[in-house]
């Protein structure tokens, strides 16, 4: 997720236009089962230990490297859920 974190960094429009061809792809009910997806209450318990040892400065390079693997994966589902949305409004 390294070159999605670096273009999405310096140029989020260009991540925006490459989902808008993946948005194009949905029907209405993906588009809606995509809208409405929630991260397990498993993953989240595991983030949010992630994000307090990130925040106390506590995390090995390894767990910086699945912490930041969560963020960038997060942001790329909530641009596709965004688009998602859009669709089925």
């Amino acid at each position: 997720m390294l070159w999605f974190h670096n273009v999405f960094a310096s140029n989020p429009s260009a991540v925006d236009r490459l989902l808008d061809s993946v948005a194009d792809c949905l029907n209405r009910e993906s588009a809606e089962r995509l809208a409405r997806l929630q991260i397990s209450p498993e993953t989240l318990a595991k983030i949010e230990k992630l994000a307090e040892r990130a925040n106390e400065g506590i995390l090995s390079d390894t767990d910086l490297a699945e912490y930041l693997e969560y963020v960038e994966a997060m942001d790329f589902v909530a641009i596709l859920q965004s688009k998602a949305s859009n669709l089925i409004r």
